[in-house]
């Protein structure tokens, strides 16, 4: 087979998933896609959230405009307040990066495949799936090496919020308290959303009591 061509399952491509949460799996840096973004969300159980609402002018965002494809399953989408049945081969395409998007597992095992790009420019990996690269790490306990990952994203992106947060967990779990801590307050400087994220996220049980460690406002 040529060197120009990769063929692989998806179930092949490994994935990352939280207790609770849906499976990830990268299929663009799993295949060396370079011309635009591909991955996918698979459900472990029904009415699991598997992409979470956002639209693409955030912090992390790309900018992209998204195609979303049903592969197994059944979900349901909401896109700009306005909800959507979507059973396998169900195809949504949300054009306008300002559009709010969600979609939820409606059946587990529900995979929903996501293709986006920026209209009329060339494509640039967004901070959020940069930063997510590390998630690898969190399932075999490789703090030092997803903090690495991580502080080379923040390096050329120093003012994403995610990935100060992200930082921050990967800091918390491997001891680092002081820089857990001021990157995790530099992270609710540019976002305050992460404040409530925080209160609760296990990934910093370690310095949960720590007088500076912030409350939910």
């Amino acid at each position: 087979m040529s060197e120009t061509t990769r063929v692989a399952r998806l179930d092949e491509i490994e994935g990352y998933s939280d207790e609770g949460r849906p499976t990830w799996r990268p299929i663009r840096s799993a295949l060396g896609v370079a011309a635009f973004g591909i991955n996918a969300w698979e459900a472990t159980a029904a009415e699991q959230q598997l992409i979470g609402e956002h639209d693409e002018l955030g912090q992390g965002a790309g900018g992209h405009e998204e195609l979303y494809l049903v592969t197994a399953g059944r979900a349901r989408f909401t896109v700009d307040a306005q909800e959507i049945d979507a059973p396998v081969g169900t195809l949504v395409f949300v054009s306008d990066p300002a559009s709010k998007r969600a979609a939820v597992a409606v059946e587990p095992g529900t995979t929903v495949l996501a293709v986006g790009g920026r209209r009329g420019e060339s494509f640039e990996v967004s901070p959020w799936e940069r930063s997510a690269d590390a998630l690898r790490f969190w399932k075999t306990g490789e703090w030092d090496r997803a903090i690495d990952v991580l502080a080379g994203e923040l390096a050329d992106r120093p003012d994403s919020a995610g990935t100060l947060y992200n930082l921050a967990c990967a800091e918390a779990r491997a001891g680092r308290s002081e820089d857990a801590l001021f990157h995790l307050r530099r992270a609710l400087e540019l976002d305050e959303r992460f404040r409530d994220n925080a209160v609760g996220d296990p990934d910093f049980e370690s310095i949960r009591d720590d007088p500076r460690f912030p409350v939910a406002a």
